[in-house]
C-alpha cells in the first residue's frame, strides 16, 4: 500500500508519530513535509489511486497551527483516503483534531480514521519526554491494524471526533525564543525557520507576527543557543505541572 506522510512537525515529535503510522500500513512511502519552510503545493501532485494519506499536526493551545491549516489547505487530496493524526504533549488537544479532520475533508480527503497521540511536549519539555515511546509504539501499531482493516472492508465512513471546529486565529503560543550568547549567527535557525520570521541577517531579530513558537530553532541549534526566557520557561512548567503529571494515552476513532 502507498502511503503518503503529510506532516507538519517542527521539532519532529509528531513526524515519529506518523512514522509509526505510516509504516504499519504499507511499506511505500511518501513524504510531504508542511513545515518545509520553502512549501510549494504546486509541486505535489494528487495523491494516486488506492494511495493513503497519513496526514499528522501538532496541537498548538488546543488548535492547528496557523501554517499547517493553511498548507494542508492548498494540497488536491483527489479523494484519497486518510488517517488524520493530532499530536499533543500530553495535556489536552481540545479542538485540534476536529480541526484537522475539517480542514482535511475540505482540501478533498476522504478522512476514515482519526488518532490523537502525545509526543514530549515543544516548549516544556520535561512533559512526555521520550514519547513516543515503546507503549505508545505499540498502541499506534495496533491501531494500523484496526486502520487497515477498515481499508481492506470498503467502509469509507467518517469517524466522529471530539471537539468543534474552531473559528478565528488558529494555534499561536506567543512565545518568542531568542538567541543566548551561546550563539554564533551560523544562521541555521533561520534557514530552517518554518515560517521565516528569522532574519538570516541578524538572528537575534525575529518578526513577532509570523512566529508560531514552533520551537523549531530551539530544537535544532547547534550549539543550543536559542530558547524562550527564564522566567517565561518557569511559569510554562509550572501552568503545566498539575495538567500533564498523568500520562495519557493515544486514541483511535473509527
Amino acid at each position: 500500500m502507498t502511503i503518503s506522510e503529510i506532516t507538519f512537525s517542527p521539532t519532529g515529535g509528531t513526524r515519529r508519530v506518523a512514522d509509526i503510522l505510516a509504516h504499519a500500513l504499507g511499506n511505500d512511502i511518501r513524504t510531504i513535509d508542511l513545515a518545509d519552510p520553502h512549501f510549494d503545493a504546486s509541486a505535489i501532485p494528487q495523491p494516486s489511486d488506492g494511495e493513503v494519506a497519513v496526514i499528522a499536526a501538532p496541537a498548538y493551545a488546543g488548535r492547528m497551527p496557523g501554517p499547517a491549516a493553511e498548507r494542508l489547505s492548498q494540497l488536491d487530496g483527489n479523494g484519497a483516503r486518510a488517517v488524520i493524526v493530532c499530536v499533543y504533549g500530553n495535556r489536552a488537544y481540545d479542538d485540534s483534531l476536529a480541526q484537522l479532520q475539517d480542514v482535511a475533508q475540505k482540501a478533498g480527503f476522504t478522512v476514515i480514521a482519526a488518532v490523537a497521540a502525545i509526543a514530549e511536549h515543544s516548549v516544556a519539555r520535561r512533559y512526555a519526554t521520550g514519547r513516543p515511546d515503546g507503549d505508545d509504539k505499540a498502541a499506534l501499531e495496533g491501531f494500523a491494524a484496526q486502520i487497515a482493516a477498515k481499508l481492506a472492508s470498503g467502509d469509507d465512513t467518517c469517524p466522529k471526533v471530539p471537539g468543534h471546529v474552531p473559528s478565528g486565529e488558529t494555534g499561536r503560543l506567543g512565545m518568542i525564543p531568542h538567541p543566548t550568547r551561546a550563539c554564533n549567527q551560523c544562521g541555521t535557525c533561520a534557514a530552517q525557520c518554518p515560517v521565516q520570521a528569522i532574519d538570516p541577517g541578524d538572528v537575534k531579530a525575529v518578526d513577532r507576527s509570523r512566529c508560531i513558537s514552533c520551537m523549531r530553532c530551539v530544537a535544532i541549534c547547534p550549539r543550543s543557543a536559542r530558547r524562550i526566557g527564564r522566567i517565561m520557561q518557569f511559569m510554562v512548567n509550572r501552568h503545566l505541572k498539575k495538567v500533564c503529571s498523568t500520562r495519557r494515552s493515544p486514541q483511535l476513532f473509527l
